[in-house]
């Protein structure tokens, strides 16, 4: 089965077209990586994946059609199916790292939701007190490595990431990509957008728009 499937995909900006009956098919458990030149529509196709753009034509996910119009349905597959990776990590800055995971998180008891959290910071290589950190008091690879925390603690079966070593140095970067292989290692699908050649080349097929 595809975890992402777009057949006839168009959208435009004013008079601006970019995509004319595109067609992508993204197989389930895949690591994919998308390329190419700024402007050519990456990051809008990879919103248009995680229904975050209106478009014209027919989108699957998981095998499932979803009509543009329908807000139940997005919200439903948002929540609980697709997670997103952003370059500037999406996190809130004057929140502390426990109230930025919890957004997530659908654990009741608070013992088992701290553990669950602490666990999931530890595999992403942040030890340590930081659930009670500010955001703003951690560096960028940190907060990129608490972005994928999040993630883990979604348990989302789609991961769309744009970009999401941009802002990284070499290190770093080694870092999240180890990370997000992991994650596509576990059974989650990853579509990545990123014109860095060291970071596309831990994914399994890469397309070019």
């Amino acid at each position: 089965m595809n975890a992402i499937e777009l057949k006839n995909i168009s959208k435009k900006y004013g008079d601006n077209k970019i995509f004319d009956h595109y067609n992508l098919e993204v197989k389930q458990g895949t690591f994919l990586g998308i390329k190419g030149r700024s402007g050519r529509g990456k990051t809008t196709l990879l919103n248009i994946m995680g229904l975050l753009e209106d478009y014209e034509g027919s989108l699957k996910v998981m095998g499932e059609e979803v009509k543009p119009k329908n807000k139940k349905k997005r919200k439903e597959l948002l929540e609980n199916v697709i997670g997103y990776l952003f370059q500037n990590y999406a996190l809130i800055d004057d929140a502390s790292v426990y109230e930025n995971l919890k957004i997530v998180s659908k654990e009741k008891n608070k013992k088992k939701e701290k553990a669950r959290m602490l666990d999931a910071l530890e595999k992403v290589g942040v030890a340590g007190d930081y659930l009670n950190k500010k955001i703003y008091t951690c560096s960028g690879g940190e907060q990129q490595r608490i972005a994928v925390a999040r993630l883990m603690l979604k348990n989302c079966e789609i991961v769309l990431a744009d970009e999401p070593t941009g802002s990284l140095d070499e290190k770093n970067t080694e870092i999240v990509m180890k990370l997000l292989t992991q994650l596509n290692e576990s059974g989650k699908t990853i579509v990545m957008v990123s014109h860095d050649d060291a970071a596309l080349s831990y994914c399994k097929e890469v397309i070019q728009i």
